[in-house]
């Protein structure tokens, strides 16, 4: 039985052999393959240049079909191809092969994104894109730290030029945060605060105030496509001067003032330069007070200048007497004192009640010419019980028809009562009225006026 098995197997792969027929070069997985390029690389990716150096970027590509040759081609996003050979740098046997190239790329490559493709004996091309990174040196040129000389606490300027050298060489670099820093002789470099931005043509000019001899320089932090630089030094003498200052303009007002009304001291502090008097800014002074009968002198208010010198406090005036300022001095600055002002405070006026004249009346109508007129009324002030009459002096007054003048014409004084009575000689035609000007106690008023014709008879 066995037997008779192992016969029907062999003949059945008889007859398999003969339907399949004879094994070929290619069912063997010995077939011709074309050369191709199967894979591209680029090495370093992303690519980023720092100022002046170069990098060199490896291009790579992996053929099979035993290539004979393979060629690249790199491009910007923006520009012109360029074309460039492989070199086989690795046989990986069965036909397959490891091709390279290797490119210096500087500052001349656009930043951005680029693409390589590298293509065997004309088939298609396999593609891989790198970006170029460019972070650019950059440098300060004309830098210069004037005055040479200063007096001490004088300003300083430091000024000069920013440069960026790009894909097309240096240019300014506009719109960069330049810092300024300091070092004393025997010291080190030390930031100073504050900064400015470089103008359109990369220019910049900022200033410190100079305490101690050394050299100053600009200094800039660089960005994502610029590298940071120092400049040069400059060197600056500070020359030890004493200088001198004054306080002009100064007084304290209104006067007199009410005790408890507010008063204001102003002043202006101001410090010899070599341009003359000029405002002393950011200086503190303060503002001192002696009271009538005291020798003695207290602090009452302090205050920083401005930038023009000026400084000033308001306070609350309660005795009369003496106002001045004083600035105590900087290093190598002397202080000085105000001229004394003084002022005097007076109780407040106490409250007054209003006051009104009624019933006002001139007699006889009309008047005869040179023969005297009587004058009648009440004056009447406000009390705690209501109106009431009151003794005080009246004026009494005339407008001669068509004027627009009002002539004082006498003085005369109300009864306790209010009661007034009075009288005067009338020469023309016109208008009276009695006035109260008011005093401590009652504020004034004035009656309506009354016309009376003159007569001659």
């Amino acid at each position: 039985m066995v037997k008779r098995i192992r016969f029907a197997v062999v003949a059945a792969l008889g007859v398999a052999t003969l339907v399949a027929g004879p094994v070929t070069a290619a069912s063997a997985g010995t077939a011709k393959v074309d050369p191709a390029v199967t894979d591209v690389s680029v090495s370093p990716s992303p690519v980023e240049v720092r100022g002046a150096e170069t990098v060199k970027v490896t291009f790579t590509a992996e053929t099979a079909g035993g290539a004979s040759a393979v060629t690249g081609w790199i491009k910007p996003a923006v520009g012109v191809e360029t074309e460039f050979a492989l070199a086989k740098s690795d046989d990986l046997g069965s036909g397959k092969a490891r091709w390279k190239s290797t490119k210096d790329v500087d500052r001349r490559f656009a930043p951005g994104t680029w693409t390589f493709r590298a293509s065997a004996a004309g088939t298609a091309p396999k593609y891989a894109e790198f970006t170029v990174k460019q972070v650019f040196e950059t440098d300060f040129d004309d830098i210069a730290a004037t005055p040479a000389v200063v007096d001490r606490g004088e300003p300083v300027t430091l000024g000069g030029v920013l440069r960026r050298n790009g894909a097309n060489g240096w240019a300014p670099l506009a719109g960069a945060r330049v810092y300024l820093a300091f070092r004393p002789l025997g010291g080190s470099y030390e930031r100073l605060s504050g900064s400015v931005e470089t103008n359109g043509q990369g220019r910049f000019q900022i200033k410190a105030r100079a305490f101690k001899t050394g050299h100053w320089r600009a200094e800039y932090d660089g960005s994502a496509t610029t590298l940071g630089a120092r400049s040069e030094t400059d060197r600056v003498d500070v020359r030890d001067v004493t200088r001198h200052t004054r306080i002009v303009g100064f007084g304290a007002g209104p006067d007199p003032v009410e005790e408890g009304d507010r008063l204001g001291v102003r002043g202006r502090l101001q410090i010899d330069t070599q341009h003359g008097w000029e405002g002393y800014e950011g200086r503190r002074v303060v503002i001192l007070f002696r009271p009538d009968g005291s020798s003695r002198w207290s602090e009452v208010a302090t205050d920083r200048t401005d930038g023009q010198g000026r400084f000033g406090a308001d306070v609350t005036a309660t005795r009369s007497g003496h106002w001045r300022a004083e600035f105590g001095g900087a290093p190598g600055v002397e202080g000085t004192s105000s001229a004394v002002d003084h002022v005097t405070v007076r109780e407040p006026a106490p409250e007054r009640a209003d006051s009104r004249i009624v019933r006002f009346n001139a007699s006889p109508e009309p008047g005869r010419y040179g023969r005297p007129l009587w004058f009648s009324g009440r004056l009447l002030v406000r009390g705690d019980g209501g109106w009431e009459g009151y003794g005080a002096k009246v004026r009494l007054y005339f407008k001669a028809k068509g004027s627009h003048r009002w002539h004082y014409v006498k003085s005369t004084w109300s009864r306790d009562d209010g009661r007034i009575a009075t009288k005067a000689k009338t020469y023309r035609s016109g208008y009276w009225k009695v006035v109260f000007k008011g005093d401590r106690d009652f504020y004034g008023d004035s009656s309506g006026k009354d016309y009376v014709r003159v007569v001659r008879r």
